[in-house]
């Protein structure tokens, strides 16, 4: 016969490491339902403006980190010392201060563009990190989110041996 009583027991220990998985994410699900990429970054201690204009959706799982980004198209632009280029879909994971398993950004170094591994805020430095070398750029670059323009490319150039002449 069953018993009033047979109800499963939780450990003390099972309930505390819930509990601190929930209150050590920067953001808890039903926040997130309102909550833009953008603002999600800066619960993240990240600038806006490591993404760029133009985010369409993303998820991420607030207790491994990992997240999707979703653009419509390609977005590539120049700002200051760096150009960089993101793909529709952007992944990785990420922590307090930290992107890491970057997947679809990329920064032109040396006329080649080479993927972004990692990101890590550093003080007052935003840090790109490709492979074994690294870029350190001040936070107040990424104040704002970068604009692409012309189908997804910012600061679009002219081709000069490409003449705009249509005969009649």
């Amino acid at each position: 016969m069953g018993s009033a009583l047979s109800q499963k027991y939780i450990p003390p220990m099972a309930i505390l490491i819930i509990l601190i998985l929930i209150h050590s994410t920067p953001a808890t699900a039903a926040s997130l339902d309102n909550q833009t990429a953008y603002e999600v970054l800066q619960d993240y201690n990240f600038p806006v403006g490591l993404l760029p204009e133009g985010v369409k959706g993303y998820d991420l799982n607030i207790i491994t980190g990992e997240f999707s980004v979703y653009f419509d198209y390609t977005c590539s632009f120049e700002h200051n010392h760096f150009h960089l280029k993101y793909n529709p879909t952007i992944k990785g994971s990420i922590s307090n201060g930290k992107i890491f398993g970057l997947n679809g950004v990329y920064e032109k170094r040396f006329l080649l563009w080479m993927e972004i591994d990692q990101i890590v805020r550093n003080g007052d430095d935003i840090v790109f990190s490709v492979g074994a070398l690294s870029s350190a750029f001040p936070v107040t670059d990424f104040g704002m989110s970068p604009q692409c323009g012309g189908g997804g490319v910012g600061k679009l150039r002219a081709n000069p041996f490409v003449s705009l002449y249509r005969g009649s």
